[in-house]
């Protein structure tokens, strides 16, 4: 593999006619301490090339097809060091260090920047002063015909005030506690990319045993084919919203709908937070009127309008003030200075409805004011209708192909020695959640070929509880995807995080990363840097029968087992596979269930639904995974 990524880059790699460094190497830099690096860069054919660290001579090299590289002998932790490269021209690099180098990857939720949590951790965001803590954010350019070597553009930044904000959350929280147990630097190499499936971070050679995801990553390597695609999207799209504000009365009306002056009387009311009573696909507006005290106009800075499906703009007292293109997001917009009065001011919201389903989400923030003062926004709002139209067709969503952002965003990384990988992806599979299982472990093995560390530490978070809560057992494609997770954990130098209890049913994306950067980081100091403690939470040992109940017993139940009060977690079936809730009976580390409409059960589900109750912990407080498993099943570390 690295043989093919080196020949590669002799072909495609840009041959200048100075020297330079690849966009890894840059002021800044954190490298992996204690490990040989090979250092390369490009220059004009037979140009001699010398690399000296804090002005002592490392090495020499000629460029050879308009590449060199010369080895950088492993190194102690620390710094601030000085890399210069001289051939006909010399380049510097500045304030680096050698510390332990991780890499943050995954979807929407590893992505997930500080900038998100301003609200939830205010407190973080302004202390955040951890120089020697760097990141270097991946550009987000996948390529299906080549892995890449070089990256087009990037820097390495600090967790300090002035750009705490661009740092993947996640990373942050789990570098933040490990350094502050390891006290060396710690570099961050985020190349996240939301709602990536797991066969966009596969190579083409460990797509071959998925003979259908590598037909489909093939076809992506016709530049023809992408531009074809791109435009009939571009096309389909501009159509579509074309045609919806063509046909928009809100927009077209003699006083349009979000005017201070337009009078709603006539429009019928309705009670949000919620969703629309019918499905409704095309435009419909919200307009309330706020009454505001001179100071309260003059201190309010922010509007927080939650979580709004799928798009909206919103206009206060006639001017529009922001918008936002699909559902996500959190909706906090910056109210422009003097834009408010005394008295009545006019909020008008435009929300377009690609599918049917929308509303603004219940259990989520609406209000007018600061993170000081918040005036609650009225839940009763006047609605109207401004255009119906059939369901927008989705796009085809290159980026998340089979082998593109490992090419793109994986691949450049890999010459470079990394202490492991943090991981936190699954969302875009639970759809096909009986492969995720050897999809997933095929890609552990192929990212640990392609770094040549076969033990390479590989920890990964389980998807959190999402969506709404069911009042009876129930099958789960959720659960289904959390299970291949938890099978995972067999394969060697991994680990899991449970995120049972930090989700949000209404956000796909949870805003508690700091407890999962707690745990991630409990977990790279048991498996990356062998420490003895505790940083897995109770796991199903064996599962026996007793009279009419099944007898669980538990390993990693580090200061015994602790079972919470309150809600349904545990069910029960027999021979016919029907589920009931179980009755259940803690004796030390192990439970035993029961129910009257199963007299002889012979599988036990925990946590087995999208949105569970997380009732099961160990005396350190760290959650027990969902599981399935049958009678008799006895773990092989047992």
């Amino acid at each position: 593999m690295r043989i093919l990524l080196f020949a590669l880059a002799f072909v495609s790699g840009p041959l200048l006619a100075e020297v330079s460094l690849p966009r890894l190497i840059s002021d800044g830099a954190v490298l992996q301490r204690d490990k040989t690096i090979p250092l390369w860069g490009y220059g004009a054919e037979g140009e001699a090339v010398e690399l000296r660290l804090d002005n002592r001579l490392i090495g020499q090299a000629v460029t050879r097809n308009g590449r060199w590289q010369v080895q950088l002998p492993a190194q102690g932790a620390g710094g601030p060091h000085q890399i210069s490269v001289k051939g006909q021209n010399e380049v510097q690099v500045k304030d680096l260090y050698f510390g332990d180098v991780w890499v943050a990857s995954g979807q929407s939720n590893m992505e997930m920047p500080m900038a998100r949590l301003a609200e939830a951790y205010p407190a973080d965001l302004a202390a955040a002063h951890f120089p020697l803590i760097r990141q270097f954010g991946v550009p987000q350019k996948y390529n299906f015909k080549a892995p890449q070597q070089d990256l087009t553009d990037g820097r390495w930044m600090q967790a300090t005030a002035a750009d705490i904000q661009h740092f993947s959350a996640l990373a942050y929280y789990f570098a933040r506690d490990l350094q502050q147990q390891i006290n060396v630097p710690v570099g961050i190499l985020n190349n996240a990319l939301g709602g990536s499936p797991v066969e966009a971070w596969l190579s083409e050679e460990a797509l071959q045993a998925f003979p259908e995801a590598l037909a489909e990553a093939k076809k992506f390597k016709d530049d023809a084919y992408i531009a074809e695609i791109t435009a009939a999207d571009a096309a389909k799209n501009q159509a579509w919203y074309g045609d919806l504000a063509a046909r928009d009365q809100g927009l077209h009306a003699a006083t349009p709908w979000f005017s201070q002056d337009f009078d709603d009387s006539n429009w019928k009311s309705i009670t949000l937070p919620g969703f629309l009573p019918e499905p409704f696909t095309g435009v419909w507006w919200l307009r309330q009127a706020i009454t505001l005290s001179e100071q309260q106009a003059k201190q309010a800075t922010v509007l927080r309008l939650g979580s709004i499906v799928d798009a909206d703009e919103a206009y206060l007292n006639g001017q529009k003030i922001a918008e936002t293109t699909y559902q996500y997001p959190p909706r906090r917009y910056e109210i422009p200075v003097g834009l408010l009065k005394a008295g009545v001011n006019q909020l008008a919201v435009r929300i377009t409805s690609t599918q049917g389903k929308t509303g603004l989400m219940p259990d989520k923030p609406y209000w007018i004011g600061s993170d000081q003062q918040q005036i609650a926004l009225s839940k009763t709002w006047k609605m109207q209708l401004g255009a119906a139209a059939k369901p927008l067709p989705g796009d085809t969503f290159i980026r998340w192909k089979p082998l593109g952002l490992y090419n793109g965003l994986t691949a450049p990384l890999t010459w470079l020695p990394v202490k492991g990988v943090i991981w936190y992806q699954g969302e875009s599979n639970v759809g096909a959640y009986a492969q995720y299982q050897q999809r997933f472990e095929r890609m552990i093995a192929d990212w640990r070929q392609a770094w040549q560390q076969p033990d390479l530490p590989f920890l990964y978070v389980q998807l959190a509880n999402f969506l709404e809560k069911t009042n009876q057992p129930t099958d789960s494609s959720w659960a289904g995807l959390r299970e291949a997770q938890r099978l995972t954990q067999q394969v060697p130098h991994t680990a899991m995080v449970v995120a049972l209890d930090t989700g949000e049913w209404n956000d796909i994306h949870p805003v508690d990363k700091r407890t999962l950067g707690q745990r991630l980081a409990l977990a790279a100091r048991a498996v990356a840097y062998q420490e003895k403690l505790p940083y897995r939470g109770p796991e199903i040992a064996s599962v026996t029968a007793e009279a009419q109940q099944l007898r669980l017993s538990f390993q990693f139940a580090e200061q015994g087992l602790v079972l919470k009060q309150g809600g349904n977690a545990f069910a029960i079936a027999g021979k016919d596979g029907r589920y009931v809730w179980a009755k259940v009976q803690q004796q030390g580390d192990q439970l035993l269930l029961s129910a009257a409409e199963v007299p002889q059960p012979v599988t036990v589900r925990y946590g087995w639904a999208d949105n569970p109750d997380a009732v099961l912990y160990n005396g350190v407080g760290l959650p027990a995974s969902s599981f399935e498993a049958k009678l008799g099943f006895k773990a092989s570390n047992q």
